[in-house]
């Protein structure tokens, strides 16, 4: 308890960093990640080769990479500099969310997309019947449906987003990931500096896995 007390000037301002990078992030990917989905199912074949490119590049390529981009890469194009934010960390903390958002959206899309493929073909002819457009068919009918079948998966995805959010600690942003090294610098043991890292990350995952049982229970008794 020592440790985390001595050091509340670290843990809190790492602490509250890593929770805004994740809903940012979460919040943001799920947005891309359901237009990615309706690329995918898209009755265009020029949209659905849109969405698949991007997944298969985006999904098959490491997160560190993505973060070496945003980092190092992305700069150099002059769109978005430290200049713009008015100081490196701004831009590293802005290259963390964009590399974050980025890959996690391509899963989004998948989860999103095996949702959709649940829902039995009928109920899309049903809705064209009726004259719904593409759209329409999707936000009144379809994604509806699939929100059941998707909870699981999505939920383990933000989990996922949750923990590659300390890959951030490595790209000079400062957040739970980079305790650590701090605690090091000031002569405390990093064993429990990491002991107390790992029970935040556990008081986080709870009330999203509660949640999640939550709702599949609440739709398995509606079915």
């Amino acid at each position: 308890m020592d440790v985390l007390l001595d050091n509340l000037d670290l843990y809190g301002p790492g602490f509250l960093s890593t929770i805004w990078l994740f809903l940012i992030s979460a919040a943001a990917s799920l947005v891309l990640g359901v237009i990615l989905a309706m690329l995918r199912v898209a009755p265009v074949p020029v949209m659905r080769a849109i969405g698949a490119t991007y997944v298969t590049l985006v999904r098959n390529t490491p997160l560190t990479l993505v973060f070496f981009f945003f980092a190092f890469a992305f700069p150099l194009l002059e769109i978005v500099t430290s200049n713009t934010f008015g100081s490196a960390s701004g831009y590293y903390f802005f290259a963390a969310l964009m590399a974050l958002i980025l890959y996690t959206s391509a899963f989004v899309c998948e989860v999103v997309r095996s949702g959709i493929n649940t829902v039995p073909v009928g109920q899309a002819e049903a809705s064209r019947a009726l004259g719904l457009t593409f759209g329409q068919m999707l936000a009144s009918v379809v994604l509806p449906q699939a929100t059941r079948a998707v909870v699981p998966p999505m939920m383990s995805t933000m989990i996922a987003l949750l923990k590659n959010s300390t890959i951030a600690a490595g790209f000079s942003v400062f957040q739970a990931g980079s305790i650590s090294l701090y605690l090091s610098e000031r002569g405390e043991s990093q064993m429990i500096g990491l002991l107390w890292v790992a029970l935040f990350f556990i008081l986080l995952v709870i009330p999203m896995s509660l949640l999640q049982r939550s709702l599949e229970k609440r739709w398995s008794i509606a079915r």
